[in-house]
């Protein structure tokens, strides 16, 4: 079976990520073929409406396949990256804003790529396993795909402490910090796809609604909001230092397993586009870094500590939080000229 499986049923157009074994984890021409559904499916008056899932219990889409990236990148081929980064950008900018209602079923692991495949439409549904998050500082990137979008817009400092710890979100966390819009029973989806499909009604989401279980993040409000309020990474280490307390010490934990030049520019980011985020604002930030990243940042490493030869031991161009300096952000974040990400087609 392909990689994707792209259709036309009843009133909507419905895309289903079909490589359960690998976690639907996503390639470039899983990219490129959304990519041009959407484009086909905007005009077209027998889609109604959107709708993503993905096959297997364990995820929806648990990042993107960097496998590609990786090994042209150690042959000093960086292009590649660049191509699959802008593609999918674009891509990530038309699902925010496509003209008609897009539902996704977020199962399970929804992370990185997966964030930017089905966490931007209008209608974002988590169910009882959902695990979101944006962990690419520990690889060596930062939150993209637009998720440097959802974290500068999440109340108080919830963008800084998700953006770089990695911590992953349950269905309601992910609700309240702008990942998901709507909680519905797993039971139950078989049964909502199956009304979307017949009448095209986004509506019949909302009906479905339904209270989550529990999250963590709304207690923890104060305390990250306190924590991670700092104008820097090292300002937001030092204050987890001091503090001591469980749910500092492994959130310094969590931040020390990052590459500190990610975590440093996550938090610039994150603070440039707070009160005047757009996702083509997010987008092009989170360009300018990841053009940069094979060359100037920790990506290939990261990598290589990850997913090749998975030891778990990076070494990082900075030695901690106290190392990245205000230069070192600015190179990676000022602005690409001539290369900058273009929302036209190449």
């Amino acid at each position: 079976m392909d990689d994707i499986w792209i259709r036309k049923e009843g009133r909507a157009g419905r895309i289903t990520l079909s490589r359960p074994k690998a976690l639907n984890a996503l390639t470039y021409a899983m990219c490129r073929q959304i990519d041009a559904a959407l484009i086909g499916w905007a005009g077209d008056p027998d889609v109604a409406l959107v709708l993503i899932d993905a096959e297997g219990d364990r995820a929806f889409c648990a990042g993107g396949d960097i496998a590609e990236m990786y090994a042209t990148g150690t042959a000093g081929d960086f292009d590649y990256g660049r191509r699959f980064w802008a593609d999918e950008y674009r891509m990530n900018a038309r699902l925010a804003e496509y003209p008609k209602p897009v539902a996704s079923f977020l199962q399970g692991f929804t992370m990185g790529g997966g964030v930017g495949v089905g966490c931007h439409g209008s209608h974002r549904i988590v169910g009882e396993s959902a695990q979101v998050a944006m962990p690419e500082c520990g690889i060596g990137l930062v939150p993209d795909v637009g998720g440097s979008f959802i974290l500068a817009t999440a109340p108080g400092r919830l963008g800084e402490y998700l953006g770089t710890t990695g911590a992953r979100m349950g269905a309601a966390d992910a609700i309240l910090a702008g990942f998901a819009d709507h909680f519905v029973p797993e039971a139950a989806w078989d049964d909502l796809k199956a009304r979307l499909i017949e009448t095209g009604d986004a509506g019949a989401v909302a009906a479905r609604d339904a209270p989550p279980p529990e999250g963590v993040l709304a207690a923890l409000r104060p305390r990250i909001d306190r924590l991670f309020a700092g104008d820097t990474l090292a300002d937001i280490a030092r204050a987890l230092a001091e503090d001591g307390s469980d749910f500092a010490t492994g959130a310094l934990k969590a931040l020390g397993r990052a590459a500190p030049l990610s975590a440093a520019c996550t938090i610039e980011m994150i603070r440039r586009l707070r009160g005047g985020a757009t996702i083509r604002r997010a987008l092009d930030m989170e360009y300018r870094f990841t053009f940069r990243a094979m060359e100037h940042a920790d990506f290939i490493e990261g990598i290589r500590a990850a997913i090749i030869d998975k030891d778990r031991n990076p070494h990082w161009r900075h030695a901690g939080p106290d190392a990245v300096r205000t230069e070192d952000i600015d190179r990676m974040l000022n602005p690409l000229g001539a290369d900058a990400l273009s929302f036209e087609e190449d």
